[in-house]
């Protein structure tokens, strides 16, 4: 990576540039934050989380608890540089690096939004199966169909009416997920041994970073820098940049505070419904036996959580591949466009007969795998003085945003190590 000369301070620019319509109420400026909250209860998440909890029970509840403390910090900064800078973190990489080496960057940025890609149209598919018996391949050409449809909305409507309909897609998925919870019985003690960090075999190394990976994800870490900048504009005042950076941490943190919930919720159903039922190492399976247990309601419940969870996170995944490739490349498609052509390795892995719920775990093994090239850029970036100006990381957060990093490449180590070796 070579550096170009250094963007400007936090701009200070005269009252003409900045955007008075944004004199809302803090809870008016919320939303961006939910739109990429929907990267984190992604179909990704069901199978990782519900795989977790039906084979080892509560054993890995902490992996969730940290992975959704280590989200919080990584979307507050990627919207922090954002609102700081005016571009978004895919912006300010493409301009600093030549032309091979951004190329190189934009490639495995793009493999990370295709992985994520596979697993949301696996996932809706899977839903259509459950609910109406569509064959996989029709349910994930429908779901590419539908998911055109919302970036329509955003193409023609704006940001702001894609927020609203996504953010009904994840109370949707909320009460998708949480429902057959109600119904559960929870183990206490078991809930509080799962606080304790630790693994119980190879296997659930590779959960661990699979389950990291569909919490942490890396597109949305590309993704919320833009939603910040695009939502609020690109030019404050010192005092203005303050008020969205406290609004944003409240966004942030209640969206994912929803987001965590959710996924915390499907661990804690699998383990309490799911432990040794036969067959619950799949979707499928897991959703019978819910049905079996939980009755029929809460199995179509389920699966409705599971149809909005592919629908919002395949249009928001979409957005974020878009996101990528014109920051780093310059190269701008329409959306719907774009849509259509990441499309069709979901609709080649349904019709190989691949096993969806093993494709949607691996997918979001190579997120884990994608994320530090998206962190270490994002903490070297929103630490650096003539950057960021007076809203530079302090010291503590600094320290705090490098051993999250260390921990995320340690355990992806860890990962690669364990495949090349035969174990995982």
């Amino acid at each position: 990576m070579t550096r170009q000369p250094e963007v400007s301070a936090p701009r200070t620019a005269g009252p003409s540039s900045i955007r008075p319509a944004r004199r809302a109420s803090g809870v008016g400026l919320l939303g961006p934050a939910f739109v990429a909250a929907i990267a984190y209860v992604d179909p990704g998440n069901v199978a990782a989380n519900l795989t977790a909890g039906a084979e080892y029970g509560y054993l890995l509840l902490w992996v969730l608890v940290v992975a959704n403390v280590m989200a919080m910090l990584v979307q507050y900064l990627s919207a922090k540089v954002g609102l700081v800078t005016g571009q978004s973190l895919p912006e300010l990489l493409g301009g600093r690096m030549r032309t091979w080496p951004r190329r190189l960057y934009w490639l495995q940025a793009e493999l990370v939004a295709a992985a994520t890609d596979v697993a949301e149209v696996i996932g809706g598919a899977l839903a259509l199966y459950l609910l109406f018996g569509v064959p996989l391949p029709l349910g994930g050409l429908i779901v590419g169909l539908v998911s055109m449809l919302l970036l329509t909305i955003q193409s023609r409507r704006g940001q702001r009416s894609f927020e609203f309909v996504v953010i009904g897609l994840l109370a949707i998925i909320t009460i998708g997920f949480l429902a057959g919870l109600l119904f559960s019985p929870l183990d206490g003690q078991g809930m509080l041994e799962g606080l304790v960090p630790r693994f119980q075999g190879t296997q659930t190394v590779l959960l661990a970073a699979s389950m990291l990976g569909a919490t942490v994800m890396p597109h949305a870490v590309y993704l919320h820098s833009a939603l910040a900048r695009d939502r609020h504009g690109a030019a404050h005042t010192p005092s203005g940049l303050r008020r969205l950076l406290t609004v944003t941490r409240w966004d942030v943190g209640l969206s994912l505070i929803v987001a965590g919930g959710v996924n915390i919720a499907m661990l804690l159903l699998a383990a309490a419904s799911l432990r040794g039922v036969e067959g619950t190492d799949t979707i499928e399976g897991a959703h019978a036996a819910i049905t079996d247990a939980l009755g029929p309601t809460i199995g179509v419940v389920f699966a409705l959580g599971l149809l909005a969870s592919g629908l919002a996170s395949t249009s928001v995944g979409c957005y974020a591949g878009a996101t990528i490739m014109s920051g780093l490349l310059k190269v701008r498609i329409p959306m719907v466009a774009r849509r259509a052509i990441t499309l069709i390795p979901a609709l080649i892995i349904l019709a190989m007969g691949v096993d969806p719920t093993w494709a949607l775990v691996m997918s979001q093994v190579l997120l884990s795998l994608g994320l530090p090239f998206a962190l270490i850029p994002l903490a070297r970036l929103t630490e650096n003085k003539t950057l960021m100006g007076v809203f530079r990381n302090g010291t503590v957060l600094r320290v705090i945003t490098w051993v999250v990093i260390l921990l995320i490449v340690v355990l992806n180590l860890l990962l690669i190590w364990l495949i090349a070796t035969g174990q995982a």
